[in-house]
């Protein structure tokens, strides 16, 4: 009678890596599904901390973005001039931009220009229930529109034969064809008097972004051709001319371009001020970086404490599962096998909440989008990339001390703990 050969209770090794980290994988699982509670405890501070991360971030990019589309609303790669007298120039003496300077600025721009206005304001006086009131009637062009971002709500706006037939039409802003008409719709087709002369309303129109009166357009104003209105101007005065250059990379050479020409126009002496919004654009984005960066650090001291957090989770761990370890070494388990086990199990803990905690993070740009649909809020996606691997390594940074301290344990005592 033969014998089987008797069985090793040791463990079998695993044969390669791949298997080292299966089993350590394995075992770490295990040990997850059987500590729920402490699991979940211990990823919700990295739930907390990636969300913050995604938020953080989405809002960052939200304000730039808003701040960026308020400047470019004002107008498309924009430039203006005007004339700047400085000390006691009188009336007289003044050396303002005429249409002759529109046209030879449009000349020298050529085929940079995307379009061209100049910008003739005087006051005039309206009756609106009953009461003479104030209103701001501007002359333009047909290209004003492009330049400056605008949009008509109702009606048209004035073309080039307006413009040139010297038509007496005129567009109103929406307040006023509310004050006038009492809606935009109402006001079409409707008359005003302007410095004695009768106007047919075509349009109602709005600026493209809400200046709050820091632009020539009033809450009530009136926009004629202005063709029309040089004839109601003592002298000839475009204050300001507006420039829209078709690619952002010609704003810089452009504007060089059109101090050059106002100022060779002109007597010597005579100041011009031409400027456009990039250094606003770029400082706007400027203040949009260093809030991000601000904001990241906030994040990245989070995600610290949230490391710290499951260390000490972890840490407690070892303790309560002394026994448990001990078995595994007296069994035949290795102190790698340890190590590698409690590390695995720091940075599952760590990637599951990180994951959570991203889907979490986005789910309220979402909703946002859904509540505050005039608001465009973005989704970075490297940030998203960055909070998942982060989380990993967070997990295996401050995993790793838990993981030595329970490699570096007795198997005796670890039998003998209670």
């Amino acid at each position: 009678m033969s014998l089987s050969p008797k069985r090793s209770s040791r463990p079998t090794r695993p044969s390669s890596p791949r298997g080292f980290f299966r089993d350590a994988l394995g075992f770490a699982l295990r040990a997850m599904v059987a500590h729920k509670t402490r699991t979940l405890l211990t990823s919700l501070s990295m739930v907390i901390g990636n969300a913050a991360v995604i938020v953080v971030v989405s809002v960052a990019l939200t304000g730039r973005d808003f701040v960026v589309q308020q400047i470019e609303g004002v107008g498309a790669n924009l430039i203006y001039a005007y004339y700047e007298a400085g000390g006691n120039v009188s009336e007289a003496e003044a050396d303002y931009i005429t249409l002759d300077d529109l046209e030879a600025v449009k000349l020298q721009l050529g085929g940079m220009a995307q379009g061209i206005a100049g910008v003739m304001g005087t006051w005039d006086r309206l009756f609106i229930d009953g009461r003479a009131q104030q209103i701001r009637v501007l002359g333009s062009s047909e290209e004003y529109r492009v330049v400056r971002n605008l949009e008509i709500p109702a009606g048209r706006f004035f073309d080039a034969n307006d413009v040139a037939g010297r038509v007496k039409i005129c567009l109103l802003t929406e307040p006023l064809a509310r004050k006038l008409f009492g809606s935009s719709r109402q006001a079409i087709g409707g008359s005003i008097q302007v410095r004695g002369l009768k106007f047919t309303v075509v349009g109602v129109f709005r600026e493209g972004v809400e200046t709050l009166g820091q632009t020539e357009v009033a809450a009530d104003s009136v926009l004629i051709p202005i063709t029309v209105m040089k004839y109601f101007q003592p002298r000839e005065r475009i204050d300001p001319l507006y420039v829209s250059v078709r690619s952002p990379r010609e704003v810089e050479a452009a504007t060089s371009l059109i101090q050059q020409t106002l100022v060779s126009r002109h007597r010597p002496g005579s100041l011009y001020k031409v400027e456009n919004l990039s250094s606003i654009l770029s400082a706007a984005n400027e203040i949009a970086l260093a809030l991000t960066v601000v904001l990241i650090v906030v994040a990245g001291v989070t995600l610290t404490i949230s490391g710290i957090f499951i260390m000490n989770i972890m840490l407690i761990s070892v303790s309560e599962r002394t026994k448990e370890i001990g078995i595994r070494l007296s069994v035949g388990a290795t102190r790698r096998e340890i190590r590698a086990q409690f590390l695995a199990e720091a940075v599952c803990i760590s990637t599951a909440g990180g994951l959570a905690g991203v889907l979490l993070g986005i789910s309220i740009p979402l909703v946002a989008r859904q509540l505050l649909p005039q608001l465009t809020i973005p989704i970075s996606t490297i940030s998203v990339v960055a909070a998942v691997v982060v989380s990993g390594t967070v997990g295996a940074v401050f995993g790793l001390l838990p993981a030595i301290r329970a490699a570096k344990l007795d198997p005796v005592e670890a039998l003998r703990y209670e």
